[in-house]
C-alpha cells in the first residue's frame, strides 16, 4: 500500500470527524497527521509501529492507525464513521471550497446528500439563506458543482493510464503471445481526461470474452457493435474492440482518431474507405500523407500538414535537458534541493535543475521570506560547486498579487536566475480582471515564465477564464515563456492553445511543478499534451542545453539593467 492511499484514509477521517461534529482539536490533529504522511520521503509500509510513532507529527495514536490500515486494509474508526454517513455525502466532502462543517449544516437543514440535489438547492437560492453562507458562497459552490457534474465519470489521464497498464499486463498473461492488442481511442491520443479505456484485440468475440473473465478485474460484460463493454473495479468503463488479425492496423487507426480526423482521412481515399494494409504508416502513405502521430489525430489541421509533408517533428523526452519549476523542503516539497537535483542528474540524465519554491505570500505553502530566499541562494551556491558540471538555477514561484504585481521587491527579484509568476489566490475573477492581472505580471521585466495560466485543477476546479489570445500576445511582446505545467492535475496551458503560441513566436517550457522526486517524471505528461499541440524541441525552452539556458537568463537580466 503506497503513501498516497494511507494519506487519503486520514484525510477522509478528518473530514468525517468534522462533518459529525467531533472535537476540533482532534480534527486538527488528524489533518496534521495526514499532512505529515503526505510529505514523508520514504514508504510508510517500510517502517514498524515503533519507528512510525517516533516520527515528528505522527505519534503513537497515528502509528497504531497506520499499522491497522497496513494489516487489515482499512481503519476501524473510519469504517464506523462511513457507516454513520449517508453514502452520497462522501463525494460531497471532496468538493473544494466548502468545509465538512458547512456540508453538515446543509445536510441537517435541507436533507441534501448528493451533488444533484445540492446543485438544485443552489439554483433555487436555498443555500444562501442558511446561516453562515450567503450569495457569493452559493454562486461559487454552484460553479464547482456544475464542473463536477459535467465531468462525472471522467478520469485524469495519469490515473486511467495506470489502470490501462495493469489491464494490458493482465492481458499478456491470458492471451497467446501472437495475439495483437493495444490501447486505442482517447487514451492513445493522450487526452487529458478519459471517460473510458479503449483496447483493440485481434480475436473472435467469444474467445475474447472468456479471456476477459480470466483477468478477474472486469464485470458487467455487454456485447455491442463489435465491442465488449466492461466495468473495471476502479469504476472506469473499459471497451474492448475486436477484429480479425488481418484488419488490426486498419481498425487501430479507425478507433484511435476522433470522428473529425477519420472523416477527413476517409475523404482522401477512393470510395471514401480506409484500405486494409499492414501498418498505419502504409495506410497514411497510400493517401500520399506522412504518418500522423496518434496524439495529433484530433481533426484539426493535421491532415493538411500530412498532405503537404509539413508535420512538426514532435518533442520527445529524449530532447529534455533540464527540469524547471520545482519545490523542495524549503517550502512545501518533500525532498531537499540536493535530493531533487541528484534525481534529475542520476535518474533522468538531465543537465540542470531549477528550484522555484513558493514565495512569501504563499504562507500556506511555507513561502520563503527574503531572509530565507538569501539563505537558499547560499545553499545553491555550495551545491553548484559540489555537483558541477550539473547546475542548479535559482528560481522562485512568485505569487501574482491581486493587482498583478509580484510579491518581492525588485532588488530581490533581480537576484534570481528566473521567476515563475503564478496566481494561487483570489481565483474568483471574471475574465477581464484575470486577464488584466496576468498581463500586468507578464509586463514585469523580472517575469521569466508564466506559471499554470488558468489555475485549473482537472476534475477539481475549472480555473478562471482568461482571454488566451491577449495573454499569449502579451507574452510574445515581453519575451515571457509560457509553461506547460506537467502536473497531471493541471496540464495548463491547455494544449489547444499551443499552436497560437507557436504562431506568435512564444517559447513554451514543459515544467513538472514537482514537490517530490517521483513527480519529476511528470514531464512525460507535459510532453504528451505538448505533442498534441504540435510542439517541437526547437520551441521548448527546457530542451535547450545548460549553457544556452545560462546565457538566456543572463541576457534577459542584462536587458533589465543594461
Amino acid at each position: 500500500m503506497d503513501n498516497k492511499v494511507i494519506t487519503r484514509e486520514f484525510k477522509l477521517l478528518a473530514k468525517l470527524l468534522e462533518f459529525h461534529g467531533e472535537n476540533p482539536f482532534k480534527v486538527k490533529a488528524i489533518n496534521n497527521a495526514a499532512s505529515t504522511l503526505s510529505k514523508l520521503p520514504f514508504t510508510i509500509a517500510s517502517k514498524n509501529q515503533e519507528e512510525l510513532s517516533q516520527i515528528p507529527g505522527i505519534g503513537k495514536s497515528t502509528a497504531t492507525k497506520i499499522i491497522e490500515i497496513l494489516e487489515k486494509g482499512s481503519m476501524s474508526e473510519l469504517n464506523e464513521l462511513i457507516q454513520q454517513t449517508p453514502p452520497g455525502i462522501i463525494p460531497l466532502l471532496k468538493i473544494k471550497g466548502i468545509s465538512p462543517k458547512k456540508m453538515s449544516t446543509i445536510w441537517k437543514e435541507l436533507g441534501i446528500d448528493n451533488e444533484a440535489e445540492l446543485w438544485y438547492a443552489c439554483k433555487e437560492d436555498k443555500i444562501s439563506k442558511l446561516k453562515g453562507f450567503g450569495a457569493k458562497t452559493q454562486a461559487e459552490l454552484q460553479n464547482v458543482l456544475e464542473y463536477a457534474l459535467e465531468n462525472q465519470g471522467n478520469f485524469r489521464f495519469a490515473d486511467a493510464e495506470k489502470i490501462a497498464e495493469e489491464l494490458l499486463s493482465k492481458l499478456r498473461t491470458v492471451l497467446s503471445t501472437d495475439t495483437q492488442f493495444g490501447l486505442t481511442g482517447d487514451i492513445r491520443r493522450y487526452n487529458e481526461l478519459i471517460k473510458c479505456i479503449d483496447i483493440l484485440v485481434a480475436l473472435a468475440p467469444d474467445s475474447l470474452e472468456s479471456h476477459l473473465q480470466a483477468t478477474g478485474v472486469l464485470d458487467n460484460m455487454l456485447k455491442k457493435d463489435e465491442t465488449i463493454h466492461c466495468q473495471h473495479a476502479s469504476g472506469i468503463e473499459v471497451i474492448f474492440h475486436y477484429c480479425p488479425p488481418d484488419v488490426f492496423s486498419t481498425r487501430l487507426l479507425e478507433t484511435t482518431g476522433n470522428n473529425d480526423h477519420i472523416k477527413l482521412l476517409k475523404s482522401n481515399f477512393p470510395q471514401g474507405e480506409i484500405p486494409l494494409l499492414n501498418t498505419e504508416e502504409e495506410i497514411y502513405g497510400a493517401a500520399n500523407m506522412d504518418f500522423i502521430a496518434p496524439e495529433m489525430r484530433e481533426g484539426l489541421n493535421e491532415i493538411d500538414l500530412a498532405l503537404s509533408h509539413s508535420l512538426p517533428n514532435l518533442v520527445e523526452f529524449a530532447n529534455i535537458k533540464g527540469a524547471l519549476h520545482n519545490h523542495s523542503l524549503w517550502s512545501d516539497g518533500v525532498f531537499s534541493v540536493e535530493d531533487m537535483a541528484l534525481y534529475c542528474r542520476d535518474n533522468l540524465g538531465l543537465q540542470y535543475f531549477g528550484i522555484s519554491d513558493h514565495s512569501k505570500t504563499a504562507v500556506y505553502a511555507n513561502g520563503l521570506s527574503i531572509d530565507r530566499v538569501q539563505a537558499q541562494w547560499r545553499e545553491v551556491d555550495i551545491l553548484n560547486e559540489k555537483l558541477a558540471p550539473f547546475h542548479i538555477f535559482k528560481g522562485i514561484e512568485s505569487d501574482i498579487l491581486s493587482n498583478g504585481s509580484l510579491d518581492y521587491p525588485d532588488e530581490i527579484l533581480a537576484g534570481f536566475d528566473f521567476v515563475v509568476a503564478s496566481i494561487h489566490s483570489q481565483l474568483s475573477m471574471d475574465e477581464k480582471k484575470a486577464t488584466t492581472r496576468l498581463i500586468k505580471a507578464i509586463e514585469n521585466p523580472y517575469t521569466t515564465f508564466l506559471g499554470h495560466p488558468t489555475g485549473r485543477q482537472l476534475l477539481v476546479r475549472k480555473g478562471y477564464s482568461i482571454d488566451h489570445k491577449k495573454v499569449i500576445d502579451a507574452c510574445a511582446a515581453n519575451g515571457v515563456i509560457i509553461e506547460i505545467n506537467a502536473n497531471p492535475l493541471r496540464l495548463d496551458i491547455d494544449w489547444r492553445w499551443i499552436s497560437y503560441c507557436l504562431e506568435k513566436g512564444v517559447m513554451l517550457s514543459i515544467n513538472p511543478d514537482a514537490h517530490h522526486v517521483d513527480e519529476l517524471v511528470y514531464m512525460k505528461y507535459g510532453i504528451n499534451v505538448a505533442r498534441k499541440g504540435g510542439l517541437t524541441a526547437e520551441h521548448c525552452f527546457n530542451c535547450l542545453g545548460q549553457k544556452e539556458v545560462t546565457d538566456y537568463f543572463a541576457a534577459r537580466k542584462a536587458n533589465i539593467n543594461p
